[in-house]
C-alpha cells in the first residue's frame, strides 16, 4: 500500500481555521449542558446515526480501563460492530468509581438507547474529565432525551467543542474521497491536551464517513491511521483510563472506494488531529518532531525516536531553545537498540550538529535558531539499515507543572 504523503511529512502543525467541516451524510449530532464540573459550558455530547452505522474502536490499553470504556467494548463486541449512537461527557471520567460507576454507565446507555429507539448494545458511550468523581446522574439523565430530539445534521462543532477539558479549541479536519464521479468524505474530530502517550494517546476521538464498509474494512483503516497518528505522539508520558477512537460508516455515499485512498484519508485526518491535540498540550510552547533512519528495522527505529521525544532533558532543552544537542544522542544511546557513534549523525533544523564520531563544525548562532524553531526537528540517522520511523512531543514547560498542581483545586 502507497504511504500517505501526511504520514511521511514534515511535523507541520495544522489548527482548525475557517468553518467546521459537516458531519458526514449519516449523522447527526447535538450537545447540552448538565453542568457536570462547570455550569454554563456544554458537557453533553450525542452522535446518532439514524439509519445505523458499522462501527470500529480502539480503547485504552491502560488495566484500570473506565466503566463506559468497560461497557462500549462489551457493546462492539455484543453488536458485531454496529452503533446507532455514541454519547461522550466532559468534566468527570466515571473511572475508579466502582459498582456504581458502572451502574451508571449502563443507565446511561439504556437511557440513550430509549431515547434513539434502538439497542442497548448500539450505544457506544465515553467519558472525561477528572478521576474518582461520580457522574451528576439526575443533570445527566434529563438532557438524554433533548439532546436525541435536537440532534440535527450540521457541522462537527458542537459535538467537538462539548468533549473539551483542558482544551484551548475544538480540533477536527477532514477529506474527500473522489471515484468515478461519486465521493465521500471522512470527517473526526478529538479533545486531549494532557495526559497523552501512546497504547492509545490519552484523548478521545471520533472518525466518521459516508463510505460503506464493513466492520472489518473500518477496523482495518481505524487501525492504519491510529499508528500512524496518536500513537506516535506524547505530552507527558502518562496513558488515561479513559483513550477512545471510535470510527463510523454510515453507508450513505455506498461502497466501491479504492480502499487505499479511504485508508490515506483516515491516516490523514488522524494525523491532523494528532498534531493539534500535540500543538495545544498543557503548557505548550513549542513542539519536538523526532525522525529517525537508518535503523536495522522500523522497530528499532520507532524505539529510538520514542526515547529521544519522550526525554525529560531533550524536552527541557527544547523548552529552552538550549542546543544541547547531547542529551539527543544520551537519549538514543539508552534505547536498547545498537548503536555504534562512528555510524551516527545528527542535524536539527537542517543545521549538522554531529556526525563521523565528533562534533559538527556549525556556528553556534545556527545550532541556537534549530532549537527555537515553532517546530523542532530533529533527524538522527543511525547509519545501520534500512529502518526509519517518527515521533513527536513537546517541551516541558512551567505551564503544564502549574496547570497539573492545581488540577481539582
Amino acid at each position: 500500500m502507497t504511504a500517505c504523503p501526511a504520514a511521511t511529512g514534515p511535523a507541520s502543525v495544522p489548527c482548525p481555521t475557517g468553518p467546521a467541516p459537516a458531519l458526514p451524510p449519516g449523522f447527526t449530532a447535538s450537545a447540552a449542558s448538565a453542568a457536570i464540573k462547570k455550569p454554563g459550558r456544554a458537557d453533553m455530547a450525542l452522535l446518532r446515526c439514524p439509519a445505523g452505522a458499522t462501527l470500529a474502536a480502539v480503547y485504552t490499553t491502560n488495566q484500570l480501563c473506565a466503566a463506559p470504556v468497560q461497557l462500549s467494548r462489551r457493546h462492539l463486541r455484543e453488536s458485531r460492530g454496529h452503533c446507532g449512537a455514541l454519547l461522550v461527557n466532559s468534566g468527570c471520567a466515571n473511572a475508579a468509581t466502582g459498582d456504581r460507576g458502572m451502574a451508571n454507565a449502563i443507565e446511561l446507555a439504556d437511557a440513550v438507547a430509549r431515547a434513539c429507539d434502538i439497542a442497548t448494545v448500539a450505544v457506544q458511550e465515553n467519558s472525561t474529565g477528572v478521576i474518582g468523581v461520580q457522574l451528576p446522574m439526575d443533570r445527566m439523565l434529563a438532557q438524554v432525551a433533548p439532546l436525541a430530539a435536537a440532534a440535527e445534521h450540521g457541522s462537527i462543532e458542537e459535538f467537538a467543542r462539548a468533549i473539551m477539558t483542558t482544551d484551548t479549541y475544538p480540533k477536527w479536519a477532514s477529506r474527500t474521497v473522489e471515484h468515478c464521479g461519486r465521493r465521500c468524505t471522512v470527517v473526526g474530530c478529538c479533545k486531549g491536551a494532557g495526559m497523552i502517550h501512546p497504547n492509545m494517546a490519552t484523548m478521545i476521538g471520533v472518525l466518521l464517513t459516508d463510505a460503506a464498509l464493513d466492520p472489518s474494512e473500518l477496523d482495518g483503516h481505524l487501525r492504519a491511521g491510529v499508528e500512524r497518528s496518536f500513537h506516535r505522539i506524547s505530552i507527558d508520558g502518562d496513558t488515561s483510563t479513559n483513550d477512545s477512537v471510535f470510527a463510523l460508516a454510515s453507508g450513505a455515499a455506498g461502497g466501491g472506494f479504492p480502499a487505499d485512498a479511504l485508508r490515506c484519508a483516515f491516516t490523514e485526518v488522524a494525523r491532523d488531529l494528532a498534531l493539534m491535540v500535540v500543538r495545544d498540550g498543557e503548557g505548550y510552547e513549542r513542539g519536538i518532531h523526532v525522525r529517525v533512519t537508518g535503523a536495522p528495522t522500523d522497530a528499532d527505529a520507532l524505539t529510538v525516536a520514542k526515547t529521544v521525544a519522550s526525554s525529560l532533558l531533550v524536552r527541557c532543552a527544547v523548552t529552552g531553545g538550549d542546543p544541547n544537542w547531547g542529551r539527543i544522542l544520551a537519549a538514543a544511546g539508552r534505547a536498547g537498540v545498537r548503536l555504534d557513534l562512528d555510524d551516527l549523525s545528527l542535524a536539527v533544523g537542517g543545521v549538522r550538529l554531529f556526525e563521523r564520531g565528533g562534533p559538527a563544525d556549525t556556528p553556534l548562532p545556527d545550532r541556537e535558531a534549530a532549537f527555537r524553531q515553532p517546530m523542532v526537528e530533529v533527524h538522527l540517522d543511525l547509519g545501520r539499515g534500512p529502518g526509519s520511523e517518527e515521533f513527536i512531543s513537546c517541551g516541558l514547560t512551567k505551564g503544564y507543572v502549574e496547570l497539573n498542581a492545581d488540577y481539582t483545586t
